[in-house]
Formats: C-alpha cells, sequence, structure tokens
C-alpha cells in the first residue's frame, strides 16, 4: 500500500521556512513525527505546535532536515518562495537522496541565489548509480520570492519528471535498454537545506554573498509526500496499480511536451550535454529518448 502524507499550512519564516501540518487516518501530525532536523539543530525552530519549521542561513551556519522515512517511486512537492531580494551566493534545495555515498541515488532541485533584479536559476541533477554530473539550468520565467510555487519530483519504473507549477522543466526516462543507469533499486529519503554557496552557486562563484543581508528567508508550505516508504509493503514498490505507474504517466501527454519544449526552448541556459568543454564525447542519455 502507498503512503501519502500531505502537509498543508502557511508559510512562515525562514530563515528558510517550512511550513506543515499533515492529515494521516485523521490525525494531524507534528514536524518531529515525520522529519527531523539534520543539520544545526540550534538553528532550527518549530512553531504552530510543530506544524511548522523556522531555518536560519546566517554567519554561523545554514540548515536542514530530512524525512525520516525513505521511499521508493512516487511523488514528492512542496510550495516555496524562495529567499526574496539580493540573495546571490545562496542555495535553496529540495531533493531526494539514498543516502548510499558512492553508489547513492539522487534527485535534486537546487534554487541558486541572484542579485536583485536578475533572474532566478534552478539547476537540477540526477545521480543513478553512484553517477551525476548532470547538470540542467533553467531561469524560472516569474519572480519565485513574489509568491509561492509548486516544485515536484515524480519518480516511476518509466519516468522522472522535475516539475514547476506541473509544467516540466526536465525528463529523465528509463532507458536501462540502452545500457543507461535508471534509480529504482534504492529508497531515497525527502530533504531541503538552506546553506551558502558563493563558491559557485551565482554567475560560477562571480557574485558573492553579501552577509550585510542576512539572515536570508524562504518561504515553503504543502509539502507532500506519496509513495511506498522503505521500511513498508513489500510488494508496494513493484504494484503495477500504483497511480504514478499508469500508462498516462509512463510518458508526456501533448501539453506537458509542449510545455517542456517551451521551457527548453526559451529558459533553458544551460545543459550538460551540449557542454563539449566537459563532455567531448555527448553522454549516451543525452541521444536516447528523453521526451
Amino acid at each position: 500500500m502507498a503512503l501519502r502524507r500531505s502537509f498543508n499550512a502557511l508559510g512562515v519564516v525562514c530563515l528558510c521556512v517550512v511550513a506543515l501540518s499533515i492529515a494521516v487516518s485523521g490525525r494531524p501530525a507534528t514536524f518531529l513525527e515525520d522529519f527531523r532536523v539534520t543539520w544545526a539543530d540550534n538553528h532550527v525552530r518549530q512553531l504552530d505546535g510543530g506544524r511548522g519549521i523556522q531555518l536560519v542561513l546566517d554567519q554561523n551556519s545554514g540548515c536542514g532536515f530530512a524525512s525520516k522515512r525513505q521511499y521508493l517511486f512516487g511523488k514528492v512537492s512542496m510550495k516555496i518562495k524562495l529567499v526574496p531580494g539580493d540573495s546571490a551566493g545562496t542555495v535553496t534545495a529540495f531533493y531526494m537522496n539514498s543516502d548510499t555515498d558512492t553508489i547513492r541515488d539522487e534527485l535534486d532541485f537546487e534554487f541558486l541565489g541572484n542579485r536583485t533584479g536578475q533572474p532566478y536559476t534552478v539547476q537540477t541533477n540526477i545521480y543513478a548509480h553512484g553517477k551525476g554530473d548532470r547538470e540542467q539550468r533553467v531561469n524560472l520565467w516569474f519572480d519565485p520570492s513574489a509568491d509561492f510555487h509548486t516544485y515536484s519530483i515524480s519518480w516511476s519504473h518509466s519516468l522522472i519528471i522535475f516539475a514547476v507549477d506541473d509544467i516540466p522543466i526536465r525528463v529523465y526516462k528509463n532507458n536501462e535498454a540502452k545500457g543507461i543507469p535508471y534509480p529504482k533499486q534504492q529508497p531515497m529519503g525527502v530533504y531541503s537545506t538552506l546553506w551558502e554557496a558563493d563558491d559557485w552557486a551565482t554567475r560560477g562563484g562571480l557574485e558573492k554573498i553579501d552577509w550585510k543581508k542576512a539572515p536570508f528567508y524562504a518561504y515553503y508550505k504543502d509539502f507532500d509526500i506519496e509513495g511506498c516508504p522503505v521500511p513498508g509493503p513489500a510488494n508496494c514498490p513493484s504494484n503495477p496499480n500504483n497511480w504514478w505507474e499508469g500508462p498516462a504517466y509512463r510518458t508526456l501527454n501533448p501539453a506537458q511536451a509542449k510545455n517542456y519544449q517551451w521551457v527548453r526552448a526559451n529558459h533553458m541556459i544551460y545543459d550538460y550535454c551540449t557542454d563539449k568543454s566537459r563532455y567531448p564525447q555527448t553522454p549516451k542519455e543525452c541521444t536516447a529518448d528523453n521526451l
């Protein structure tokens, strides 16, 4: 049986904020029931009876948290209002990770801070069987610090989709038949962090963080997990009746495909597949069918 975790509450100030409420079997849950602090617990404060948390990025530390459970296939999403103003050098991350070191699987959203007035860039990356370096970057077509927007990762045996407000910005198909690794054996936890990375995050590290603007704030709400928990029912990950394994979810529908092509044509600013300085020979997955 698949498990759904759904969090729906007002965003709160974050010195990185995650706002949460959950209903499972009709019972409200608190942050500590489903998540744990992974980094700088002195920068984390529960709010609203544990339905929200506050995280801080300042010169002393960033912060982060993770789900207590791991999941194998499904969909995770959250609404985020990103760091406003001069956020250069900051990174707000939302990702899944198998926590298995050199053989890890990982699916990343990383929101790269900017100088005031410049487009916000989202970087995605995929690790499969320990191999990553599959970065793509997209300039968002709206101001993600002005309001909440939904960011989601859908993961099935057939397909991985990174989406922004249900618009696909990245698609990675299962092409194992062509010798291309695909994450499908290891469960992954759900993570979020706010941290400083001014050696690379903004214009390749040319723009440094301005600590006079600290602390930095981001806002989260409506966090939702629907997937197969591990440990959990052994037959859940292979169950073809899970909604994310249905025929309608094995490829993009026509509207999704149109939106995906629009993003790639108008908003993609970097694709490792076309970076000949890094990859003189185009990686195999770049020539496979990923639509």
